[in-house]
């Protein structure tokens, strides 16, 4: 018996939608983001029968059910505490240590869901060309995939909410000179910012395969688009919020936290909208 005919989508060495000829003369259609988000393979029937999906089994069903969960609830929080934090900068009794705590907090939240983020990818299940099932493997903490658009988009995601860890730690410190605050705080702020907005660029490109473009119909797009435009705002937050070593001011202080402030509720929407892209 020969191999199926199978068409590859995606982006250079990277494989975001695979559809093969089934023995019937059906075609399977695997996506990496609807496997992983909502455990299901398309299945179309000879002929002009409609699609119809094939799941994955319970236990794959249940993993990602509960770590779709986990992880929008901690960028819904984790988006609320940072708007918050920012809010607290702007109109609050703008006590630093007050609005940085709240931030550190928010950032828990948000390594809670980057690393959630990425025990979807790990444990998502996988598809075998010429069958028409999804297979389950056994629970995993980790996995090192490179060759995986969606792992790199994720693992990028988590490394950028560990960055941020830093840059939220280092804020605590007292009596530092400009060039330290740039070093110890901005520093961080921006390569944590640079990883998001790679991670979002790439989580693009995967529910697009390959070439970026609107989908208004598909909730991914929106969820993607939504948390890339929080990415592109924190970047702009991150950019005003460096301090000129000369006065020790900062470029500009209420675009850092407007900045902030409308990311950070960018993130908490992408939240809510995820909840409704499960199994």
């Amino acid at each position: 018996m020969g191999r199926p005919e199978q068409h590859v989508e995606g982006v250079g060495p990277f494989a975001t939608r695979v559809t093969w000829t089934l023995p019937d003369g059906g075609t399977a259609v695997w996506e990496s983001r609807q496997a992983r988000r909502r455990g299901a393979l398309a299945i179309r029937a000879p002929g002009t029968d409609p699609v119809r999906h094939a799941r994955a089994d319970e236990v794959a069903i249940g993993r990602l059910r509960r770590l779709n969960a986990v992880a929008a609830t901690a960028f819904v929080i984790g988006g609320a505490l940072f708007a918050a934090g920012a809010g607290i900068a702007l109109f609050g009794s703008g006590d630093a240590v007050e609005s940085v705590s709240v931030y550190f907090a928010g950032g828990l939240f948000f390594n809670t869901g980057g690393y959630a983020s990425l025990l979807q990818v790990v444990n998502a299940p996988r598809h075998r060309v010429g069958h028409r099932g999804l297979v389950t493997h056994r629970w995993r903490w980790w996995s090192f995939e490179p060759m995986r658009l969606d792992w790199l988009s994720a693992f990028l995601l988590f490394t950028g909410t560990l960055v941020f860890g830093v840059n939220l730690v280092d804020s605590f410190l007292h009596g530092l000179s400009a060039q330290q605050v740039n070093r110890l705080i901005w520093v961080p702020d921006v390569v944590g910012c640079v990883l998001f907005l790679v991670s979002g660029h790439l989580a693009l490109m995967e529910v697009c395969h390959g070439r970026i473009r609107v989908l208004a119909r598909d909730l991914g797009w929106w969820i993607v688009a939504v948390n890339q435009l929080g990415s592109v705002l924190f970047m702009i937050s991150a950019l005003a919020a460096f301090t000129h070593p000369a006065t020790g001011s900062m470029v500009n202080v209420n675009v850092a936290n407007w900045g902030t402030l409308t990311g950070a509720l960018c993130f908490s929407v992408g939240g809510v909208m995820q909840y409704f892209e499960r199994p």
